[in-house]
């Protein structure tokens, strides 16, 4: 019994130190790019040389974390940015998928906003943002409106067009079966265009990031855009570089524990769609 048990333990533990070699592997062969990045930067300080609040060197910028972190400047810019942009993203997205199947599936409404949804389709948020500004002064809702204008135009249309290509084999069978209008939105239209759905997800949040750096370099005193424009205007380059660095991070979290949660969770998880890792 006492061998068995021995033998159980020596088999889990082997097993949880092969998955923890497989992670660590992984995550250095993801890391590589980053780490020769590194090196060519710190090799070029001494090679370029220049003033530090021209080319800051990597300890400069760590530095520069440390001083943003001790003095809680960095926190509270990443919590602020943080809440500007789910606001405007799930604002946006909202009223895109609402009105995406309005008009997917109703010809005269279509009709009467497609016309004005492309023009203003051709105004971008760089445009509007001083008027924003003018109309709402400077703070949050600026900077709201002008995410929710971003990242309402790519959820739209992907939207759009995820209904419009859904196979009319679909949609009569389950009318056949006595499919109510509401159930066919929701049994039919939305699960069948979801992938499409989830594609314009993705640019929405894409384009909403970077619009919202954009926002709070105008519009805002806080937030990581309002660091990377403090920076740069007050010669603190090490801290122009740590905002953009925050920037990336931001994304890449995003990215992973988010949008590619909401994937699995849907379309892979309903065999819709195929990731490289599952093929392979």
């Amino acid at each position: 019994m006492e061998k068995g048990l021995a033998v159980t333990n020596t088999s889990s533990n082997l097993v949880g130190l092969s998955k923890l070699e497989k992670i660590s592997s992984s995550l250095f062969k993801k890391s590589i790019g980053i780490i020769l990045l590194l090196i060519f930067w710190q090799i070029s300080v001494p090679l370029i040389n220049l003033e530090s609040y021209f080319y800051p060197a990597p300890y400069d910028v760590w530095l520069a974390f440390i001083d943003l972190l001790y003095k809680g400047i960095l926190h509270s810019y990443i919590l602020d940015s943080a809440g500007r942009y789910l606001l405007g993203l799930v604002t946006g997205v909202s009223l895109a998928l609402f009105l995406g199947v309005l008009i997917a599936l109703n010809k005269k409404i279509a009709k009467a906003l497609l016309p004005l949804i492309n023009f203003l389709f051709a105004i971008v948020e760089v445009a509007w943002i001083p008027l924003f500004v003018m109309w709402f002064g400077y703070g949050l809702t600026t900077i709201v409106v002008a995410l929710t204008y971003v990242a309402f135009f790519p959820m739209l249309f992907n939207t759009m067009s995820g209904i419009q290509t859904i196979p009319a084999v679909y949609i009569n069978a389950a009318k056949t079966l006595g499919a109510s209008p509401f159930m066919l939105i929701f049994q039919v239209y939305l699960p069948s265009a979801m992938p499409q759905i989830l594609t314009g997800l993705r640019a929405s949040a894409g384009f909403t990031f970077r619009g919202l750096i954009f926002s709070e370099m105008i519009a805002a005193k806080s937030g990581i855009g309002f660091l990377i424009f403090e920076g740069s205007t007050n010669q603190q380059t090490a801290r122009t570089i740590v905002g953009m660095i925050c920037m990336g991070l931001a994304w890449i979290f995003l990215d992973l524990f988010y949008i590619k949660s909401i994937e699995k969770a849907t379309v892979e998880r309903w065999g819709m769609l195929k990731t490289a890792e599952s093929v392979s």
